[in-house]
């Protein structure tokens, strides 16, 4: 099968904690210790959540959501 063409990745300079990308995609978000998100394990998109990371990324007030095409 395929696999990931995608990471995601939380500038945590930017980050406020508001988590709109948690609530959006909350299987590649995780929160941090001082309530912040982050990408869960090394930011890599699966298969099929694409849209789900690009969703975060346009609702992210703080431009914090960073995604690379791989």
């Amino acid at each position: 099968m395929s696999h990931s063409t995608m990471r995601v990745h939380v500038d945590q300079d930017r980050c406020q904690g508001h988590n709109r990308c948690k609530a959006l995609a909350p299987e590649l978000f995780e929160l941090g210790e001082f309530g912040n998100a982050r990408e869960i394990g090394d930011g890599a998109v699966p298969p099929g959540l694409e849209d789900k990371a690009a969703l975060a990324r346009a609702n992210c007030p703080e431009f914090a959501v960073i995604l690379t095409e791989l």
